[in-house]
């Protein structure tokens, strides 16, 4: 099947605009006969159900955290990008547009990516009136940081902390509509599963992670905003709750899945300390700004004291590869720098996976108190886990999982192929191609759920014609919740003697030894062959205790992990399927002479969105070509 975006024609700078009034409108009076179901309360969900409670319609929130403000956009450090020109280095938004495709290897939307750079000036508007507290510079105007596949300023920050002060700038408009009556939130509730009924969203089902209970919810319109699925590879940045859950019940129920292989690998962070470390922590994108990537020349020199070698003996490599960009070339191509310099047996730190990012020319430049000034909470953390002293020591980076570029296939107006279902931030695939370019997440979280949702589900609202006609007896609410009881009670009688753990962990290392930097139709055929051995034991020999009516997280990971299971083995597919190499896929068999990727314009071109058919079996491939008219098709190149 080809399928149809709804990419609006004509110009592009007037493609919104023009989209906005085509969209049918609910009167006010009638917005309140409309209950929305919102699924997550990070960025893109908490804004999202603060802007549809403000608007009138009922809505009903779910997290699986104690509280929305856990949610893991609290996690990101570095900034949100805004094309505001506040520094007057050449930016616009048409720059930020060109940049965002560019960055993303000409894997994206036009349209959506350029309805992106249009709101994002209206976003740094918004979170300042909320009180978000962002960096200013001497003259009180809000300041600036580079970012990396860009050559101007325009990251907006809050020390490292953006994440989190966005984040309570939209919880505090969450917490305003729960007071006002307009949200009902539910927390410590995990969705288990979608309600379809008549081919269309309804409802979810949900597990209350505290009394064990498993009742559905019912609405006219389900979104899903519940972030990315890196965690497939076990040690990554995420925090631990990260899931594909969500999103791969939605796919199981009929949702196409899109570009799944389009996965991001950090290039600054913390390397791994042992064998049964839980999870990885990041070091901000934006230390790139004042640090400088180096590894020594000389193998020998590896285990010395890198402040005792001097600098003719150092590589700069993003510096020397990339003159241009030089520390702030995009992620992906950063990532594989690291490696490829890790790979040549110099690298630094246990196992020689790592490379060092340097200090000390900018704190000579500007004096330590200034980057203390700019990235004091990071150093402390970094301190804090590795007891060394970045101020004094270089720090010791590695590449690691960090986000998802693809997931559940979205039109223009952000519904999946499944009327009713609405799909935002990472959970979708939407902007960012096949890499996102640094502080572009929160800045698509902010955009879809304050500026895009709440006119676009008013256009698919407007056709529902008896709002709050389905009801939690319906049958099929019933034999949803039979599945999910059904599925749990399997979980708890295996009885085996394998923990949940040690599965997700033998999933993992399989997915990054295989299907993580570098790709090969070798290593992809080889996790093929694994996937389904470990998911089968999984099936037969987990342990899984206590029982479903009750606090239990090891059934709430044992659900999480089969999912990822069946999940793992979709994106392995879809990475095999792509015979080329584009931002963060890397096919080792296609790439230039200098090891840069290598696109293949004339054959994949297109979405790859992917209709499930069964456990185990052969999903089905659907197309969206993409079309380049505002920024044509290129060899990406930052030297």
């Amino acid at each position: 099947m080809i399928l149809d975006g709804k990419a609006p024609t004509g110009r592009i700078q007037d493609s919104w605009d023009n989209a906005r009034f085509s969209l049918k409108l609910v009167n006010p009076a009638n917005k309140r006969k409309y209950k929305v179901l919102v699924v997550g309360t990070g960025l893109a969900g908490a804004s999202a159900a603060a802007s549809l409670g403000e608007l009138g319609y009922n809505v009903e929130a779910f997290c699986y955290q104690d509280s929305p403000r856990r949610a893991h956009s609290i996690a990101a450090q570095g900034g949100i990008n805004a094309a505001k020109a506040y520094p007057n280095d050449g930016d616009s938004i048409y720059r930020l547009f060109y940049d965002t495709i560019k960055g993303g290897d000409f894997r994206a939307r036009e349209a959506d990516v350029w309805r992106l750079a249009q709101v994002s000036n209206n976003i740094i508007d918004q979170c300042v009136a909320q009180g978000v507290p962002f960096a200013r510079d001497y003259a009180g105007y809000l300041d600036n940081r580079s970012f990396g596949g860009a050559q101007v300023s325009r990251t907006f920050f809050a020390r490292g902390q953006t994440g989190q002060q966005l984040l309570l700038g939209a919880y505090s408009a969450l917490s305003r509509q729960i007071k006002a009556g307009t949200v009902k939130m539910f927390a410590r509730t995990e969705m288990l599963d979608l309600v379809i009924i008549d081919g269309e969203a309804k409802g979810i089902t949900v597990r209350d992670l505290t009394t064990g209970e498993v009742r559905t919810h019912v609405g006219d319109a389900v979104v899903l905003a519940t972030g990315g699925y890196v965690n497939v590879f076990y040690l990554s940045t995420n925090a631990m709750g990260c899931s594909v859950t969500a999103i791969w019940k939605a796919h199981k129920k009929g949702a196409y899945l899109a570009n799944p292989c389009y996965t991001q690998i950090h290039p600054t962070c913390i390397p791994q300390a042992g064998d049964y470390q839980s999870k990885l922590t990041l070091m901000s994108e934006s230390l790139r700004n004042d640090g400088r990537c180096w590894v020594p020349k000389k193998k020998e020199d590896c285990n010395k004291d890198p402040n005792s070698i001097p600098e003719e003996d150092r590589d700069y490599y993003l510096e020397r590869k990339y003159p241009s960009f030089g520390n702030l070339a995009p992620r992906d191509i950063a990532s594989r720098a690291a490696k490829e310099q890790c790979d040549d047996g110099r690298g630094v730190g246990p196992g020689g996976r790592g490379v060092y990012l340097d200090f000390s020319t900018s704190i000579k430049r500007v004096g330590e108190d200034k980057i203390r000034e700019r990235y004091g909470n990071l150093f402390e953390m970094y301190e804090r886990i590795t007891d060394e002293n970045a101020y004094k020591r270089p720090m010791r980076i590695y590449p690691a999982p960090h986000y998802s570029m693809g997931g559940l296939w979205v039109d223009y107006n952000l519904m999946s192929n499944v009327p009713g279902l609405f799909v935002l931030g990472e959970a979708n695939f939407s902007v960012h191609g096949a890499n996102r370019l640094g502080a572009s997440a929160l800045m698509q979280g902010l955009a879809d759920g304050y500026f895009v949702i709440p006119y676009t589900i008013a256009g698919y609202l407007a056709g529902v014609k008896s709002p709050g006609s389905i009801k939690a007896d319906h049958p099929e609410c019933a034999k949803s919740i039979a599945d999910v009881k059904a599925s749990t009670e399997r979980f708890l009688g295996v009885n085996g003697k394998k923990t949940v753990t040690e599965f997700i962990r033998e999933l993992g290392t399989t997915m990054w030894e295989n299907v993580g930097m570098a790709r090969s139709e070798k290593s992809l055929k080889a996790a093929l062959q694994k996937i389904p051995a470990i998911r089968a034991e999984f099936q037969e020999n987990v342990k899984v205790s206590g029982t479903g009516a009750e606090l239990n997280q090891q059934l709430e990971n044992a659900g999480r992990t089969a999912d990822f299971l069946e999940f793992a083995e979709l994106l392995t597919r879809d990475a095999l399927h792509r015979e080329e190499s584009c931002g963060g896929h890397f096919r080792v068999e296609h790439q230039y002479p200098d090891g840069e990727a290598k696109r293949d314009d004339a054959n994949y071109c297109y979405v790859g969105a992917w209709e499930f058919k069964g456990v185990g079996k052969e999903p089905e491939l659907h197309k969206e070509p993409l079309k380049f008219e505002n920024v044509h098709l290129a060899v990406r190149s930052y030297k």
